[in-house]
């Protein structure tokens, strides 16, 4: 099962505990951590349901959309970017 785990960062502003979830596409990951921990939803999805601006995903190191498909072992980081100049 992949594991989504969520930066420290992302944690100061509402509680999502690392899970280990079902999910062929990294959205279904998601759906699964916010049907178990629903706090978290719109901290990481706009009201379209995409991901908010300034939040990335990224499976085993590589930057990641809501479409893409993880394995079983995979491991799913959840951040918010910092930006600014």
């Amino acid at each position: 099962m992949p594991r989504v785990v969520f930066t420290s960062h992302l944690q100061r502003h509402v509680r999502c505990a690392e899970s280990e979830v079902s999910g062929a596409t990294v959205g279904a990951a998601l759906q699964a951590v916010f049907r178990a921990q629903p706090q978290v939803r719109d901290y990481v999805l706009d009201e379209q349901g995409e991901l908010r601006r300034h939040v990335f995903v990224f499976v085993d190191g590589r930057r990641a959309r809501l479409d893409d498909a993880v394995g079983a072992g995979a491991a799913i980081h959840v951040l918010q970017a910092l930006t600014g100049g």
